[in-house]
């Protein structure tokens, strides 16, 4: 069995479009959330959303590279050149090399609705392009990527609901583990246009308009309504070590658990045993004890009964005078397909540059939520063990644990 590192990370979010950018309002626990007008003449019960702006590819793309590319296409390329630079990886070695890639992605809304859109109008399927066909499967992040990058190794997406990028880290870290790939890209991308998210509005989940944008997700808080919507890219390089230290790249973390689970009940409704198992599965696949875990990025979106059961089962598995918790959503909004990913990476920068971030607008912790050590206001301490939890609709659970290399 290998040893599992990450060497390169990038992320394209609604709190930044970089490392730096994104470190930064971590640490000053400033929201990404915005209220966006249109939603509401479309028909929106929320109007909340994270923002990120479309990249401009121009420079980077040819024409015919972009014509298949949809919106978190787009982000996940721009992530991905942040996480190959950071790693060390040019084009030449990709090319020399079996890499491979794995990415979460759940749906692609906009390209589908679009391309129907055109062809109801004008009443010719020929004429929607030859690149929506990959715009719209739910694959276009890998297929696209593995074109641009020339990757011969692993190619595919993986679809799990708002677990999706951490089941791509998973099941990533597995391969690599038992050395059947040496280099692996993973991920995760989420569209933030309205097109993907109406549905969820209708089903009553989002946080309504009585918070402001800034203070509308609430994860933890009794008076939390609803979560906000949110997306962009993060990518991961994932590599053994052996790999690493052949190359001499940097060592930013090693994995060392990954726990799944389903929660075989409700399709939309969490539990509490589902997240328990996943996070006792990682922690035995670890070798590591709760006591020496620094931290929980807590999956919590700022729903009443996602957050209360997930706090459950933090404390059924930690106990008392568990590890400090924080859900970084209060800042993000629900990156769904990317936040498996993108939480990884923002619990990563918090362990590279010393620091747990805040879950803000925490004013009145519910029952559950105050039995555990909730982070109110950024807090400078070291942090040499993070356990991150993705969980998602169908009752999909994902834990991963990382630790700091010595």
């Amino acid at each position: 069995m290998h040893r599992v590192v990450i060497t390169g990370m990038g992320i394209y979010s609604c709190i930044g479009k970089n490392k730096q950018e994104v470190k930064e309002s971590l640490y000053n626990g400033s929201s990404g959330i915005i209220y966006d007008e249109k939603r509401k003449d479309f028909g929106f019960r929320s109007c909340f959303t994270g923002h990120v702006e479309e990249p401009n590819l121009k420079k980077e793309l040819t024409r015919r590279q972009r014509t298949s590319m949809g919106e978190e296409a787009m982000y996940s390329y721009v992530s991905t050149v942040e996480a190959l630079d950071q790693a060390g990886v040019d084009q030449a070695y990709l090319e020399a090399n079996e890499v491979g890639i794995l990415f979460g992605n759940d749906s692609t809304a906009k390209s589908v609705i679009d391309s129907i859109d055109v062809i109801r109008d004008k009443k010719d399927t020929t004429l929607v392009g030859s690149g929506a066909i990959f715009k719209a499967m739910n694959s276009t992040v890998t297929m696209n990527l593995s074109t641009i990058f020339k990757l011969t190794g692993v190619n595919f997406t993986i679809s799990a609901a708002c677990a999706s990028g951490s089941h791509a880290i998973g099941v990533g870290y597995q391969m690599i583990k038992s050395g059947m790939q040496e280099m692996i890209i993973c991920g995760g991308a989420q569209e933030i246009n309205m097109l993907a998210v109406a549905s969820f509005d209708g089903l009553g989940v989002f946080a309504t308009e009585k918070n402001n944008a800034a203070k509308a997700s609430k994860p933890f808080d009794k008076d939390r309504n609803g979560l906000i919507p949110s997306g962009g890219a993060a990518t991961l390089i994932l590599e053994s070590y052996e790999s690493a230290i052949k190359r001499g790249a940097t060592i930013l973390g090693e994995i060392v658990g990954y726990g799944f689970s389903s929660n075989g009940d409700h399709i939309s409704t969490p539990n509490v045993e589902g997240p328990s198992r996943a996070m006792r599965k990682a922690l035995d696949q670890s070798g590591l004890n709760t006591s020496v875990v620094d931290y929980v990025n807590a999956h919590a979106t700022s729903t009443p009964v996602g957050d209360a059961n997930e706090a459950k089962a933090i404390f059924e598995v930690f106990g008392e005078n568990g590890p400090y918790v924080s859900s970084t959503k209060s800042m993000t909004g629900h990156e769904c397909w990317m936040a498996g990913a993108s939480e990884v990476i923002y619990s990563m920068l918090m362990m590279e540059h010393g620091f747990i971030a805040p879950n803000i607008n925490l004013e009145h912790p519910d029952e559950d939520s105050a039995k555990l050590n909730l982070v109110k206001k950024t807090l400078d301490k070291k942090i040499d063990v993070f356990l991150s939890n993705s969980f998602g609709f169908g009752g999909t659970n994902s834990a991963l644990i990382i630790k700091k290399l010595p």
